[in-house]
């Protein structure tokens, strides 16, 4: 069967809602065969995480993908027997209005944020009727566990090979802006120990430029005692998954990196995108307890601790030894973890099978 489905994409993380929402129209259209029509309000982010597209497109087809400029007003489209909103992004009236008069009606999905939390597998695949119309919706949760839709994994990707604790530990550095970064690059400079860090271009490339007090240009490096500093180009979604498989210590941020991360099998550090009045440490907490129980106490103490810290919750300074002594530990679980993950299936595949059962 022939299958179309709509993804509507309205960007807000900037690179992390269109960088997974791509990821899953891809593996839709490579691996599963669907017509995909990815619908995105901001079209900047696309370009830069897959060279090719051209930004002032209206429509363009890549990898598979047919990609829409997501515009107000919205053109008269004929929906597929998917509908897929991402992140509870509201569809256009109009579109709703079509699914309507399509038969049958199409299988309408909110594809929600990922949490570790213990409410998702419970809230997964409940269905939402429509308040006026003959309309269902159903959430469809990314997760760790069964019970979930599982995370975002290609099949084609590649399994990283055992990489030992280097005496000079090479690290990414991918954040948002974080007050706590200053302190910790501090911290890498009185430690004794020679550290090779890897700036994102971004936040954390303007941070550490504002750190230095010096102009650090992208492509540029610099050395302040043991720790070396090197600033990336932006790079594209397969440049920067080779980069976190490369690399002893990978931080990241929001979702999709924060996945990659854990595909890569390597040590990370993760900081969740900041919510008012601190409500993303339960986020964050409802991971870290799911991470850290299979590592040796001292192992999950020092990971929480500084993960914490990294997170505004604590001090990173005096988290940090630990933490870097305990990457052996780390780098040791990274192999079983990333298996423990893959137990669910992956979404895009989970995705399909909820969607041929009611198509």
């Amino acid at each position: 069967m022939n299958v179309s489905c709509d993804l509507f994409c309205a960007v807000v993380d900037n690179l992390g809602d269109a960088a997974v929402c791509w990821r899953l129209a891809r593996q839709l259209a490579v691996e599963h065969g669907w017509s995909v029509r990815l619908w995105i309000d901001d079209c900047e982010p696309l370009a830069r995480l897959r060279p090719g597209f051209d930004p002032g497109f209206e429509r363009q087809v890549v990898d598979g993908v047919e990609v829409r400029h997501w515009v107000r007003p919205f053109p008269e489209a004929h929906p597929g027997n998917v509908v897929i909103e991402a992140f509870a992004c509201e569809l256009p009236e109009t579109f709703v209005d079509t699914m309507v008069r399509r038969s049958p009606h199409p299988v309408w999905l909110n594809l929600e944020y990922l949490s570790a939390e213990d409410w998702v597998a419970g809230c997964h695949e409940l269905c939402s009727p429509h308040p006026r119309l003959p309309l269902v919706k159903h959430f469809f949760f990314p997760g760790f566990v069964a019970g979930t839709g599982g995370l975002i994994r290609e099949r084609d990707l590649p399994v990283p090979a055992p990489r030992p604790t280097a005496s000079e530990p090479t690290i990414s550095l991918f954040c948002y802006d974080n007050p706590v970064l200053p302190a910790l690059l501090d911290a890498w400079i009185g430690g004794g120990s020679a550290l090779r860090v890897l700036v994102a271009e971004g936040a954390a490339r303007r941070q550490v430029e504002a750190w230095l007090g010096s102009p650090f240009p992208v492509g540029s490096a610099t050395q302040r005692d043991g720790l070396a500093l090197e600033s990336l180009p932006f790079l594209p979604q397969a440049d920067y998954d080779r980069l976190l498989a490369d690399c002893d210590l990978n931080f990241v941020r929001g979702e999709d990196s924060f996945v990659r991360a854990q595909w890569a099998e390597r040590p990370f550090a993760w900081q969740i995108y900041p919510q008012a009045h601190g409500s993303h440490e339960a986020k964050l907490m409802a991971f870290l307890d799911r991470y850290c129980r299979a590592l040796p106490a001292a192992t999950a103490t020092a990971t929480t601790s500084f993960w914490r810290a990294w997170n505004g919750f604590g001090d990173a300074t005096s988290a940090w030894p630990a933490f870097q002594a305990n990457l052996p530990a780390l780098n040791t679980r990274a192999n079983g973890w990333a298996s423990e993950i893959a137990t669910p299936g992956n979404l895009a595949d989970n995705l399909v099978r909820f969607c041929m059962e009611r198509i």
